[in-house]
């Protein structure tokens, strides 16, 4: 019998959107977008994105016993702009991923630096998300969408990051041996063409997760409409010592803009992840995204069951 209805794997929270601007201490316009990473005691944080009526972003973080509710925020912000000393921070800080980095025992937050030559990727560390060792601008603009690998790949870090290209703007991975010197840049996976719904424009949404049959990135496409443009969520599997080597990747969306607060808001019909965190049973996700780049809502996911689909609904050779 055929299916009445495509397969949910991403069930929203129904108490969703969990942070709003009237949550904060302070007056804000809008928070979306945040890192997510579960620290040594199993709380949550959210390193949100949060924007004034300037229209400048910066970092907040947010903490919850159990990811979901009762969330305490910052008094004041955690990590502001510092255009004094990094210029490219002039128009403010964006779009946190954050990845923790064994070897340095440290947490690594790869951010979009804005300023007037336009979006880039800025990198820093910490211990504590008190106190910050930025690296400074590390993937020159137009660049954003970055996320550091947890481990080295023969012998180097590794940064996927989305540059905008004259081919169009894909997802690449570039190599360095210290996280300033960056080069082996190569594309990872290419935005389609035509009339699919991740066509001309692609870029990496929380860190992949590294699972036995591979990294699995679950990343974000934009259809342009008439309406505007459609951001969606797909997903694609790389190989773990070679992760610009594509093994599968789905044909179609798998989650996307349907409620009012996913759908109204200064950028309507938006999905955004830039966050995950895994459960104690190593299969139980919790992605955090922007919902309109106005609030913060989370979806529920399993590792195995997006393996699963992507097994049977993916494409061999990622075009």
């Amino acid at each position: 019998m055929t299916a009445t209805r495509y397969e949910t794997l991403f069930h929203r929270y129904q108490s969703n959107p969990i942070l709003t601007a009237a949550d904060w201490p302070y007056p804000v316009h809008t928070v979306f977008n945040p890192g997510a990473v579960r620290l040594e005691d199993g709380t949550t944080l959210l390193l949100c994105r949060v924007e004034d009526r300037r229209g400048h972003s910066h970092l907040c973080a947010a903490r919850s016993e159990n990811g979901l509710n009762g969330w305490v925020i910052d008094a004041s912000p955690t990590l502001l702009p510092n255009p004094e000393e990094y210029p490219e921070e002039l128009w403010g800080i964006e779009d946190p991923r954050i990845t923790y980095v064994a070897e340095l025992q440290k947490y690594a937050i790869a951010y979009t630096a804005f300023s007037r030559g336009g979006p880039g990727v800025a990198l820093a560390l910490t211990q504590d998300f008190r106190s910050f060792e930025r690296q400074g601008l590390i993937m020159q603009p137009d660049d954003k969408d970055a996320a550091l690998l947890p481990r080295r790949i023969h012998g180097d870090f590794a940064l996927i990051h989305r540059p905008v290209h004259p081919s169009g703007a894909h997802v690449w991975i570039s190599y360095s041996p210290d996280l300033r010197n960056w080069g082996g840049h190569k594309i990872m996976l290419q935005a389609r063409k035509g009339g699919w719904w991740d066509a001309n424009k692609i870029g990496l949404s929380p860190p992949p997760i590294e699972t036995p049959q591979g990294w699995l990135m679950i990343y974000h496409g934009v259809r342009h409409t008439a309406a505007g443009a459609l951001y969606r969520i797909g997903l694609a599997l790389f190989e773990l010592d070679r992760p610009e080597v594509c093994l599968s990747r789905g044909d179609s969306w798998i989650f996307g803009p349907e409620t009012a607060y996913e759908r109204e808001g200064d950028v309507g019909s938006a999905v955004f992840p830039c966050g995950l965190t895994v459960g104690n049973d190593g299969d139980t996700l919790l992605i955090y995204y922007g919902a309109a780049d106005t609030s913060i809502a989370v979806a529920s996911a399993s590792i195995r069951e997006l393996l699963k689909w992507l097994a049977t609904n993916g494409s061999a050779g990622c075009l």
